[in-house]
């Protein structure tokens, strides 16, 4: 237990680290005069970096000692941390908040690797809930302490990444002192670095793509072309690498299969609803409800206490039955009722109506996505539960990533159009530049500009919802197709030994 405590300690803070800057945003980019493109990158440097690191450290789970790894990737997230909270640019802050994505991705994966290594898939059910709690606590409550960290004169925005050091070296401590995993000695460890690197440079150069494209260059452009073209050819060699290599960054034999495949494909609706939620919903009620950072962090707490009441009751009760199905479509369901609701919103929407769409959003994640996870790891051997975990931290960290990047990117489209259009019809001259909401800089704005600029952010927040509607559907599709999954009470699967055909002596073939 004492382990456990450790560990979860690094999966809160690491969760946390990913949302605690939601919030203060704005107060960050207007402090560092950084702007709405730029507001995005801070985000998704961090899931991108975390996005394509996943499955290498899952995988290297899998050949080298779980511990060894666990205090490598701490050290690397407190490095990180300090650097970021010591920024004075903007580029700076993206650069370093990437190295943070580095060790944010290997904690999160070696962590559920190592409490899989310790606890069977149907007992884990128990375990998930906590994780799920810890999880929503985490990622929903980072923006409220964000916000109050941001508010208090002297602390400011920096705390945003000092505060999690502290508690991250005391896990440290805790781990190197208790954590004491019976793993087996390998000598032929060979680390696939090539499929390695083709898999995160595939990924890099598409997730870039959703990032630039339709504001750096258009959808039909050269640009396009050879950034599409080049991410697929890179991932079509690594899938040709996987597949000849002797110990693969993620088993095609794994990812192929029916259970892991359904809970891959619904962890990339389940990851963009865990971060694009938390991200715009602060930024909606800063930039949109001119609230404060601490009041933004208070309103988005329907969404923890969904997501914690979700995680924490379906556990309990999964542990009990061993049956998983019927949570993981019940929350895809409510994740898709949620944001149907959300995406009617505006600036003048009533508190109740949002409040509402939230809880359906936290009690989808709640109880789909740690509930995932566990689908996966039930269906594969001890000796391949480092790529399982890696591979399905892997496409929720990309539905995060990629739900971030287009969302932001459609919303940062949207808001410069209505802005436009806003000051257009208001008949002011304002200079070119002033008006295309490119700052984040609401104090700095004449009174009437502030009024266009949170008009254009509040329509345009539930646009970016009703996609996020649509992504959640079929993630709902999909699980239907899910086996009826029992859990089983064994921390390795058991494999059925044939039994020996029967042998008839000579006497009787004589007879």
């Amino acid at each position: 237990m004492r382990s456990l405590s450790g560990l979860l300690i690094v999966l809160g803070v690491t969760m946390l680290s990913g949302t605690i800057v939601s919030v203060a945003l704005p107060q960050i980019l207007g402090s560092l005069q950084g702007t709405q493109s730029q507001y995005t990158w801070v985000v998704t440097a961090t899931l991108l970096a975390s996005t394509a690191s996943t499955p290498i450290w899952g995988k290297l789970a899998d050949l080298f000692p779980k511990k060894r790894l666990l205090q490598i990737s701490i050290v690397l997230f407190i490095v990180a941390s300090l650097l970021s909270g010591f920024a004075q640019t903007t580029e700076q802050l993206i650069a370093f908040r990437a190295l943070q994505g580095l060790g944010m991705g290997a904690s999160q994966v070696l962590v559920q690797a190592t409490i899989a290594a310790l606890v069977s898939p149907k007992e884990r059910g128990r375990f998930n809930g906590i994780i799920g709690a810890i999880m929503a606590v985490a990622t929903v409550g980072g923006p409220l302490i964000g916000g109050a960290l941001t508010d208090i004169s002297w602390l400011g925005w920096r705390w945003c990444f000092f505060i999690g050091v502290p508690f991250m070296l005391f896990a440290l401590v805790v781990l190197t002192r208790t954590l004491h995993l019976t793993e087996e000695h390998r000598t032929d460890v060979r680390v696939d670095y090539l499929g390695a690197t083709l898999i995160a440079a595939g990924v890099s150069t598409l997730l870039l793509w959703v990032t630039f494209v339709g504001g750096s260059f258009a959808w039909i452009s050269w640009q396009s072309g050879a950034m599409v073209a080049g991410g697929l050819v890179l991932l079509a060699l690594a899938v040709w690498v996987e597949n000849r290599v002797a110990e693969p960054v993620i088993p095609l034999h794994l990812v192929i299969r029916r259970e892991p495949m359904i809970a891959i494909v619904a962890s990339v609706a389940v990851g963009m609803a865990m971060f694009g939620g938390a991200v715009f919903l602060g930024q909606y009620f800063q930039l949109a409800r001119g609230y404060s950072p601490t009041a933004a962090g208070l309103l988005t707490t329907p969404l923890m206490l969904g997501m914690m009441a979700a995680s924490t009751v379906s556990g309990w009760m999964i542990s009990r039955s061993g049956r998983i199905k019927s949570y993981v479509v019940t929350g895809l369901v409510f994740l898709t009722l949620g944001f149907g609701l959300l995406s009617t919103i505006d600036e003048t929407t009533s508190l109740l109506v949002v409040s509402l769409g939230m809880l359906g959003v936290g009690v989808g994640v709640g109880l789909s996505m740690q509930n995932l996870v566990l689908v996966v790891q039930n269906s594969v051997p001890l000796r391949e539960l480092g790529a399982a975990s890696g591979a399905i931290t892997f496409f929720r960290s990309l539905g995060g990533t990629i739900g971030v990047s287009v969302l932001g990117a459609i919303l940062a489209s949207r808001v410069s159009t209505n802005i436009t259009e806003g000051v257009t019809a208001s008949g002011v001259d304002i200079p070119a530049g002033g008006a295309d909401g490119s700052t984040l800089d609401l104090a700095g704005m004449p009174a009437f500009l502030r009024q266009i600029v949170e008009s254009a952010y509040g329509s345009s927040t539930g646009d970016i919802f009703l996609v996020a509607t649509g992504i959640a559907l079929v993630g709902l599709v999909v699980v239907f197709f899910l086996p009826r999954v029992q859990l089983r009470d064994t921390v390795d699967m058991v494999e059925e030994t044939p039994e020996p055909e029967p042998r008839h002596d000579r006497s009787t073939l004589s007879a």
